[in-house]
């Protein structure tokens, strides 16, 4: 049975499978991220027609592994940082990403034409502060056309 097992052929549906998974997002498009809010927000009952303009500060970027060294030559020091990589066959290297950093949110701005009702304004506050980590009063509702 255990040779059986070990000649069972593994085809290729198992490494679908795996490219199939989901990855750390590759990188931050504020475009898209406030055409989907636009979308999701357009679903609460009342709002109607929705557009979201979001404000950040900063840009997106990583912080890549270094190898600090410090030679000790007399009397001075000499100081020098090299990438970290790794090999991913076929002779290709890439960097070590430590962290991935994003923009952070300062603002938004959502258009709708139930910005008139209390109950919707709030509805809508409530999903972008949920959705940005924003406070209310960061976050401005405005009755659209």
């Amino acid at each position: 049975m255990g040779i059986l097992l070990l000649l069972w052929p593994v085809g290729k549906g198992g490494e679908e499978k795996k490219a199939a998974q989901p990855t750390v997002a590759a990188g931050f498009n504020l475009a898209e991220t406030e055409r989907k809010l636009s979308e999701a927000l357009s679903r609460v009952d009342g709002a109607g027609e929705v557009s979201v303009v979001l404000t950040v500060s900063g840009t997106s970027r990583q912080v890549i592994a270094q190898d600090d060294r410090t030679t000790l030559r007399e009397g001075s020091s000499e100081r020098a940082a090299e990438t970290v990589v790794v090999s991913k066959g076929s002779g290709t290297q890439e960097p070590v990403l430590l962290e991935q950093l994003y923009p952070e949110y300062q603002g938004a701005l959502v258009v709708c034409t139930g910005g008139e009702n209390p109950g919707v304004c709030l509805k809508l506050v409530e999903a972008v502060s949920a959705l940005t980590g924003l406070g209310a009063d960061k976050i401005s509702i405005c009755r659209g056309k």
